[in-house]
């Protein structure tokens, strides 16, 4: 297809709304029968004459005499026997009998054959025909003649055959007698015979009574075939059989006619005193005969719609007899849904009745609902209106007509006498008797021109404008007329109708056994105007005493069909285009131009070229203008006043008759099809249901004859723009201005024709408005020039060609689809499909996006039918019909689809892996040309399967970015809406990508939405090595996309897949800003550390709340940096993990993990402090710096750790030791803070729980949870760590020192003090002694000492505190010694002997343990090892080795205090020992090294 017949969905959809507003004016224009009547009593002219200059409107077609053997029977009878006559149109043939001979010959044209069928000796009084119920008889009997005779009924078997060629299937009938199914009539003489389609049989006696032949196959006794009386009682019947009827006296009302209403299921009654009477068959037709009313004087009711008055005509004084009721016909639904039975009268009149209760409709139309098949449960039958006689001395162009009033005397009746009449679907038939000498037929019609002004004129017309105006036509006749009928359409034609037309509720197509011919030949109801286009002439034949005549209707087609043949005068042609309208009457050109109407003969080219020209001449179809007589705004309303102080309206551009034209053909063409659904469900199933067939709702020949007739249509139009023709030409000469005209595709949407053209054109619209700065509201618009009229009545021309074109094309593709069966296709399809598919319109179809998505799919089941594992050919056997047929539907974008999937599915069952490879490489590179069209779910699928990897990641990335070829999904400057529909169209395609990875890792994804179910290729089993390779490659793929969205959405999937390891080893450049933007937000810049160093984002604020899933990027940032040997940037994220506070309690991190972050970001740190890479200044910036920092956090954590177990393990005492609490026994907390070990327990719970929050500061440690639980030892520590210095005589540490004290002397005593002093002082002590308070330790504790052994209650050594106080100071003598010197000098602070002589004791051990240190230094040892030495000889080298100095201090304090101990008051009995010890020590030290006495 060339750019120039390229379809814009654009401006198809704006054509679209053009012909849905047709449409729905079409629907509207379609009055109901009774709305027409009840409008036509304000006409002053119901009836019109067809103009004599114009070719007839009835003609007769052909005429012929009666067979010579039907002749010569009735003049061998002498002219006195029993004649009868009839037509069957069901089998083409016209019937008549004389006396007890029937013949049968075709009535549409002479064959010669006329068969005879005689019966026994009795006269034939009625003849019937009905369809053969399936079952009894053989299938070669399709029909079935009923015979009735005074004495008998006989069934006949009808036989129908067709020709060689197959196009006439009634060439042959032939008759097969039954004789099993004869049966007698017990006396009773048929008077007529009427049948249903559904084949019952009623029969009308003379006896005034109703009967139904009943026939079966018959067995035993049963009998095949009965007589039923529907109408009379028990008692009648009783008398029936018991007294003949010879006997049987009184006036008897004979039935004389009996009519079916076949769509309401209504059995009407005539008799000879011209009584009508109802019966009801059941709401299916198949129910007991069941009589609802009876109306005896049908002709004294008053005229229900005339206010009671009487229908008056000129001729009624004249009028000396009674009118008679000489014929009845039902009406159609098509016709009417409130009048059911019009009954015609000797005189010409028509009485319209109705068997409902109701008053008549007046409702609303204006959709395809606006009529529909309910009916009314029959209760009554009265008269709605009456229509007058039509007048006499009409012509219908021949002169005959003003004969019939000529030959008439003055003093003869005026009036018609009716002899025969006929009605079918709006035409009437009446045969006038009144001339002496000759009759004449006149026919009445529906004026067609009429229905032209309806349309033109519809919402604000006159109520004349909706009146019934017929056309009266006369015709001469020979001889009298006994009987007519229509001639159906052929089957074909029919067949096509039906399926065309049968689902509009309107049409009145009831769901019976009715013949298609029958049902097709009442959309004749519908009028011309609007079915000429695909329903052929109307044909009649009437049936007189001299012979047979076919009488044909012209259409308003016809008759300009024939004025274009005749060379009609200019005048001529002007009169049909002002009777008819411009827009009619080029519609009629446009299908004449086209060909596409229905006509016997073919147009020649003359007609069609003289069809075109007046269809482009503007002199006729006029030129587009603006509303009103200037080229402002027109002031006169609607209602014919002028808007005085209202806005003015802007005018609007009224299109030419040509375009209008246009409209009206095209919308008449899609009519059938346009809001209907393409696809239905047989099988009672719904939609969703996977045992409903789904078949297309047309016909395939339906679908083809109306694709060639749109064809044609779009082949004329185009032709003529290509040759530059009528507006056209005018358009093509200007240049720049119209470069869109033809081709552009600047249409936008609007409501109708007129707003899409003034949306298409507004940017040229030129407004003046006044400059004086008046208060008046009023704007006024300058015209626009011809030539912008011109181009926007071509451009919306141009908008309905393509749709044409389009529409076309969606037949062509149905008819496709319905010939491999819609129900095949789509058996894969899910529930959600199928549904969209039964609920799609045509319309939608053609002019929607969601319609050119399920035709893909279609398309693609279609194309899977031919190209799958058990296919039927290749691509190319049917992508060439696609392509010529359905190129909007089916693109070379498709085309290289399809051949791509060949390829992936002759891959699939290679065994050959080179030659899978190749064809796998063959499909990408054809996916490659078209990624936006292909449907790469099911692609990538298939690429997945073949392990084509390649293909998996490019494809989707490349249709990413041409679904997205602005970028839009980058730019935050941009609308959001558009934004966020961009990044949600990539997201689908990198889904694709995804889901490959998520089968790698045996995550499969569900099958995608509606993809059909086959069974794909067997992928071989991946070992963990090949899993790994193929999903290294994913990643490597994906990362050389410049696509930065899809790095993010990848970079996601891989750490929801648990693929951490591949993401940090493969990650792009952005992967680091990814992790930071997902881990932190927003992402800030941070100095930078060094010149060697990048710029690092920050972290966010200290103890910022975190998600968790924030928390997972931030960790694999850490590992990343790790990774990449940036200590320093990893140590950073691990501060900001350890630190981080979470959003919810239960996924904060416990104070292990934070221990752990912590202890990482050190050794981080530590490791960047050691590297080499970095200068000497950037090492002691860290070392001094960021460590130091990390440290401290980590050592404050400690303490948290600490605090936390110390409340869990105070918690878990209190809950299971019973009784008091064991803290407030031995005094530990307060009595004023916790009121018992609940409170106790739940404080020291509560405060654990907010410790495994978050971190807590050193401040907050101390004050808030040690103090409070009186956790001393930890108080210190975190005393000693700050390095707190308090006030001068650090009066908190002695006061801390001295609750601890007292805390471990409740729980253990002297030993648990000492214990206590021996942790915590050796963590305190920094080497001098300056931060213990040893003089306080050793006085509380000595004191403490004496008293409990004094008292008994503890055992305790004379070494303990001494010793207690050497290790809290890490084995420094000094410290500890001069911190009982001072207590020995001052005397006030020990004024107790026994005290002093306790701290004489320590000072003893102190000065031994310094004797054996300074030893053990000199050897080398430890001091156990020098105490063994010391015990044992030493040689003289041994005595060298002590320090001078350090035994001249030992033995100095050991004579000081030998003398203290003599000044102490007490026995030498208890100083003794004490004395002796510091003795012996000097001795040893002056003398001798037998340390052994020690």
């Amino acid at each position: 297809m060339s750019w120039e017949e390229e379809i814009v969905m654009r401006d198809v959809t704006n054509a679209g709304l053009v012909v849905s507003d047709r449409v729905g004016r079409e629907v509207a224009g379609q009055m109901d029968l009774e709305e027409a009547l009840e409008a036509s009593r304000y006409a002053s002219h119901p009836y019109s004459s067809h103009p004599r200059e114009w070719p007839p409107l009835i003609e007769v077609e052909d005429t012929w005499e009666l067979p010579p053997a039907l002749i010569e029977r009735y003049n061998a009878a002498g002219g006195e026997g029993t004649a009868l006559c009839g037509i069957f149109p069901e089998i083409r043939r016209a019937w008549a009998s004389v006396d007890n001979s029937l013949f049968l010959w075709r009535f549409d044209k002479w064959d010669g054959q006329c068969p005879e069928y005689n019966v026994e000796e009795q006269a034939i009084c009625a003849v019937g025909l009905t369809i053969s119920t399936p079952g009894i008889f053989v299938e070669a009997i399709q029909y079935l003649l009923i015979l009735a005779t005074p004495i008998e009924l006989i069934l006949v078997g009808v036989c129908c055959s067709g020709g060689g060629d197959g196009t006439d299937p009634f060439t042959e009938v032939s008759l097969q007698p039954l004789p099993e199914y004869t049966i007698p009539s017990d006396g009773v003489t048929m008077t007529c015979i009427t049948c249903t389609d559904k084949g019952r049989i009623f029969m009308a006696g003379r006896d005034g009574h109703i009967y139904e032949l009943h026939y079966t196959t018959g067995s035993g006794w049963h009998k095949r075939c009965r007589k039923v009386c529907l109408t009379a009682g028990v008692g009648s019947m009783i008398s029936r059989w018991v007294i003949p009827n010879v006997f049987k006296f009184g006036a008897v009302d004979p039935i004389v006619e009996i009519v079916v209403d076949n769509e309401r299921q209504i059995l009407y009654a005539r008799t000879e005193e011209m009584k009508i009477q109802v019966f009801v068959m059941g709401p299916n037709g198949d129910g007991p005969l069941k009589k609802v009313a009876e109306e005896r004087n049908m002709l004294n009711q008053k005229d229900a719609n005339y206010g009671g008055r009487q229908t008056a005509t000129p001729r009624a004084s004249n009028r000396l007899a009674k009118p008679s009721i000489i014929s009845i016909s039902p009406l159609s639904t098509l016709e009417s849904k409130w009048l059911h039975l019009v009954a015609i009268l000797s005189d010409g009149r028509r009485m319209y009745l109705s068997t409902s209760s109701s008053s008549g409709s007046n409702g609303t139309v204006g959709g395809l609902g606006g009529f529909n098949n309910h009916h009314h449960k029959p209760s009554c039958l009265k008269v709605v209106t009456t229509r007058p006689s039509p007048p006499l001395g009409v012509s219908g162009g021949l002169t005959f007509g003003m004969m019939s009033l000529a030959g008439r005397t003055q003093t003869e009746d005026l009036s018609l006498k009716v002899e025969t009449a006929y009605y079918s679907t709006g035409t009437l038939v009446l045969s006038d008797s009144a001339p002496p000498t000759f009759s004449s037929l006149l026919v009445v019609s529906r004026d067609s021109s009429s229905q032209s002004s309806q349309s033109g004129n519809l919402g604000a017309s006159a109520r004349t404008s909706r009146a019934l105006r017929e056309i009266v036509s006369s015709l001469p006749i020979e001889g009298r007329m006994l009987f007519v009928a229509d001639v159906l359409p052929l089957p074909d034609t029919a067949a096509t109708m039906l399926s065309l037309y049968s689902e509009l509720e309107f049409c009145g197509f009831p769901s019976s056994a009715e013949s298609c011919e029958k049902a097709s030949g009442k959309l004749w109801a519908r009028g011309d105007l609007s079915t000429q286009h695909i329903l052929p002439r109307r044909r009649i034949v009437v049936f007189s005493t001299m012979g047979m005549m076919e009488v044909v209707f012209n259409r308003p087609v016809d008759i300009l069909r024939r004025l274009l043949e005749l060379n009609s005068p200019r005048s001529i042609i002007e009169d049909f285009f002002n009777r008819f309208g411009a827009g009619e009457a080029a519609s009629m050109c446009l299908m004449l131009a086209a060909r596409i109407v229905h006509s016997e003969n073919l147009i020649s080219n003359v007609v069609a070229e003289k069809a075109a020209e007046a269809f482009e001449d503007p002199r006729i179809v006029g030129m587009p203008q603006l509303e009103g007589s200037s080229g402002l705004s027109n002031t006169r309303t609607a209602a014919g006043g002028f808007s005085m102080g209202q806005v003015v309206q802007e005018a609007e551009p009224v299109f030419s008759g040509a375009h209008e034209g246009l409209c009206l053909c095209s919308s008449r063409l899609l009519f059938p099809v346009w809001e209907l659904p393409v696809m239905v469900v047989k099988g009672g199933y719904v939609a969703a249901s996977e045992n409903g067939v789904i078949a297309c709702r047309l016909s395939v020949g339906a679908m083809q004859v109306l694709e060639n007739k749109i064809r044609s249509l779009e082949m004329f139009l185009r032709s003529r723009r290509n040759q530059r023709r009528g507006l056209y030409g005018c358009v093509a000469g200007l240049g720049d201005f119209t470069g869109s005209i033809l081709y552009g595709t600047g249409s936008e949407l609007g409501a109708s024709d007129r707003s899409m053209v003034r949306n298409l054109f507004g940017s040229y619209t030129r407004s003046m408005e006044s400059n004086d700065g008046g208060t008046s509201n009023k704007r006024q618009r300058l015209p626009y020039s011809p030539a912008e009229l011109a181009a926007m009545e071509v451009r919306a021309m141009e908008c309905i060609r393509q749709l044409l074109l389009r529409s076309a094309e969606a037949l062509f593709l149905l008819q496709l689809i319905s010939q491999h069966h819609v129900t095949r296709l789509v058996q894969g399809f899910d529930a959600n499909f199928r549904q969209a598919l039964v609920q799609l319109t045509f319309h939608q179809l053609v002019c929607t996006d969601e319609g050119d998505r399920l035709a893909t799919r279609l398309i693609s089941a279609l194309m899977e039918y031919y190209t799958g594992p058990d296919g039927r050919g290749t691509v190319d056997d049917i992508s060439g019909k696609l392509r010529e047929g359905c190129p909007s539907y089916f693109k070379e974008a498709d085309y290289k689809f399809f051949l791509a999937v060949e390829c992936l599915e002759r891959a699939a069952v290679t065994p050959d892996p080179d030659v899978k490879e190749n064809l796998a490489r063959e499909a990408f590179d054809f996916l490659s040309k078209v990624p936006e069209s292909a449907d790469l779910r099911t692609v990538c699928k298939r690429f997945e399967d073949l392990r084509f990897y390649e293909a998996v990641v490019c494809l989707p990335l490349q249709k990413a970015l041409a679904l997205d070829p602005g970028g839009d999904a980058l730019n935050e400057q941009i609308d959001p809406a558009i934004r966020e529909y961009a990044i949600a169209q990539r997201e689908q395609c990198y889904e694709i990508i995804t889901n490959a990875l998520h089968s790698l890792k045996g995550e499969g994804s569900q099958r995608e939405f509606g993809s059909p179910v086959r069974p794909a290729a067997v992928r071989s089993v991946l070992d963990q090595a090949s899993q790994r390779k193929y999903i290294c490659q994913i990643v490597q793929l994906g990362i050389q996309s410049p696509d930065r969205l899809f790095h993010e959405y990848l970079y996601r999937t891989m750490i929801d897949l648990g693929l951490e390891n591949e993401l940090l080893e493969y990650g792009g450049p952005d992967l680091v800003p990814f992790l930071l933007a997902a881990g932190c937000k927003p992402v800030q810049e941070v100095q930078v550390l060094s010149a060697m160093m990048p710029a690092t984002p920050s972290m966010g604020q200290p103890g910022a709340p975190i998600h968790s899933n924030q928390a997972k990027y931030l960790d694999l940032l850490a590992r990343y940096y790790v990774l990449k040997r940036q200590h320093v940037l990893a140590a950073h994220v691990l501060l900001r993990l350890a630190e981080r506070r979470s959003t919810n309690a239960s996924n904060a991190p416990s104070v292990e993990q934070r221990r752990q972050y912590l202890s990482n970001a050190v050794l981080q740190a530590k490791s960047a402090s050691n590297n080499d890479g970095l200068v000497d200044s950037s090492r002691g910036a860290f070392d001094s710096g960021l460590l130091d920092l990390l440290e401290g956090k980590l050592a404050v954590l400690q303490f948290q750790i600490k605090i936390k177990e110390e409340l869990e393990a105070i918690a878990t005492r209190l809950e299971t030791i019973p009784g008091t609490s064991e803290s407030v026994q031995n005094g530990s907390v307060p009595d004023s803070m916790f009121n018992g070990d609940a409170d106790l327990a739940n404080a020291a719970r509560e405060k654990a729980k907010e410790l495994s929050v978050d971190l807590k500061s050193i401040t907050q440690l101390y004050n808030e949870y040690a103090v409070p639980f009186e956790l001393w030892e930890i108080c210190l520590e975190m005393l000693y760590f700050a390095n707190y210095s308090g006030d001068a005589d650090s009066s908190i540490i002695r006061e801390t020192w001295a609750r601890l004290i007292d805390q471990a002397l409740l729980r253990g005593g002297i030993a648990e003090a000492c214990s206590v002093l021996k942790r915590v002082g050796s963590r305190a002590y920094p080497g001098d002694g300056a931060v213990l308070p040893l003089d306080t330790l050793c006085l509380y504790l000595e004191k403490a000492a004496l008293e409990r052994a004094d008292s008994g209650i503890e055992f305790v050594g004379d070494e303990d505190v001494a010793r207690a106080l050497l290790a809290a100071c890490k084995g420094a003598v000094e410290p500890v010694l001069n911190t009982y010197d001072q207590l020995l000098s001052n005397g006030a602070i020990i004024p107790s002997a026994n005290l002093r002589l306790r701290l004489l004791r320590s000072v003893l051990v102190i000065l031994r343990e310094w004797a054996m240190s300074v030893f053990a230094q000199r050897m080398g040892t430890s001091a156990t090892a020098a105490s063994l030495i010391l015990c044992g000889t030493f040689s003289p080298e041994h005595r060298t080795v002590l320090n001078q100095g350090v035994r001249d201090k030992i033995t100095s304090a050991a004579n000081r205090y030998m003398t203290e101990v003599r000044r102490l008051p007490l026995p030498q009995s208890r100083t003794e020992a004490v004395y002796g010890g510091f003795r012996e020590l000097e001795e040893s030290l002056i003398t001798s090294f037998s340390f052994d006495r020690f």
